[in-house]
């Protein structure tokens, strides 16, 4: 069965416009897949905390970064499909509402690591926003243009408070651009760039 090919921003300047003019503070997590190599392509650093494996863990991961880091912001930039593994997290962190928390998930509508069949976002079928909100995070944003975009990159420079953004993406795929796979060396450096 073919289906209509879904519109949206393209994954890798989304991501490149969320990173530009990084904060040293940003701290990012991002999940498993096309979000771990498209932060990679932005530009690998220090303070990027790639996931190999740990899908639906994202999400997480960055709750407990938060809470241990209260003066850092976090970023976790992950995709529908590993949003849709862990969508519990959203109701810890909407009871936690760690205020340097933000939450961004490229949805493409596709499970993009198993053969990209339609996800449950796709036309419609499940709407993580409404899922966020109802979980209490209190700041939602839909992001499908480039202006949006900007203004959320802005709102991870500059906001303060717990932030989800649902950030529409073309289902189209870029080269992979691999980080450092060794979870020792991703760990050990990831702490030194956080001074633990």
């Amino acid at each position: 069965m073919n289906q209509p090919e879904a519109k949206g921003l393209e994954r890798r300047a989304a991501m490149a416009t969320l990173l530009a003019d990084r904060k040293d503070d940003l701290l990012v997590i991002p999940g498993l897949g096309s979000t771990c190599w498209d932060l990679a392509a932005a530009g690998d650093n220090d303070r990027n905390f790639y996931l190999w494996g740990a899908m639906g863990g994202a999400a997480m991961i960055g709750l407990g970064l938060a809470l241990a880091q209260p003066d850092k912001r976090v970023l976790v930039v992950t995709g529908d499909g590993e949003m849709l593994m862990g969508m519990g997290a959203l109701a810890t962190i909407g009871i936690q509402q760690p205020p340097n928390l933000a939450i961004v998930v490229f949805d493409n509508g596709h499970y993009g690591e198993t053969g990209m069949q339609p996800s449950h976002t796709y036309n419609g079928g499940v709407d993580l926003l409404a899922v966020a909100k109802g979980c209490g995070i209190g700041t939602c944003l839909d992001v499908s243009d480039a202006s949006a975009l900007a203004g959320l990159a802005d709102r991870l420079r500059t906001a303060d408070g717990t932030l989800f953004a649902r950030v529409a993406i073309a289902s189209g795929e870029a080269p992979r651009v691999l980080p450092e796979r060794d979870g020792v060396v991703l760990k050990s450096r990831f702490r030194a760039a956080i001074g633990v």
